[in-house]
């Protein structure tokens, strides 16, 4: 009886694991225009906290979610200014150097130097 039980709830687990994979699988592929738009705001967001790392915030901030925010609102508040073009021009500048560094960065690495 005992092994009966234990073979049961085995099976019950496997069945529960394959509904799982199942339905994660059916969510990947789901056309839904929501769930379109779901995966492609849950992108946008992960790829905008890569930038925040990228940037070295969290440790500098020693993840302060407040500084960050703050550093957010400044520049917000900066684009919204008469330096707003200015601004732009520079942070641009910044940003594809640093993106360009970090391609050289990841080149070095992968020929071991």
């Amino acid at each position: 009886m005992a092994t009966a039980i234990a073979a049961t709830v085995a099976a019950l687990r496997r069945a529960q694991a394959a509904r799982n994979r199942m339905q994660l699988t059916r969510a990947r592929h789901d056309t839904r225009v929501w769930a379109v738009k779901r995966r492609e705001r849950t992108r946008q967001l992960i790829e905008l906290g890569g930038l925040v790392a990228k940037a070295n915030l969290v440790e500098l901030t020693d993840d302060d979610r407040a500084v960050m925010l703050g550093l957010m609102i400044e520049a917000a508040a900066t684009l919204r200014s008469e330096r707003r073009e200015q601004a732009i021009a520079l942070w641009r500048r910044r940003g594809k150097r640093a993106f360009e560094q970090s391609v050289a960065d990841e080149n070095r690495r992968s020929r071991g130097n």
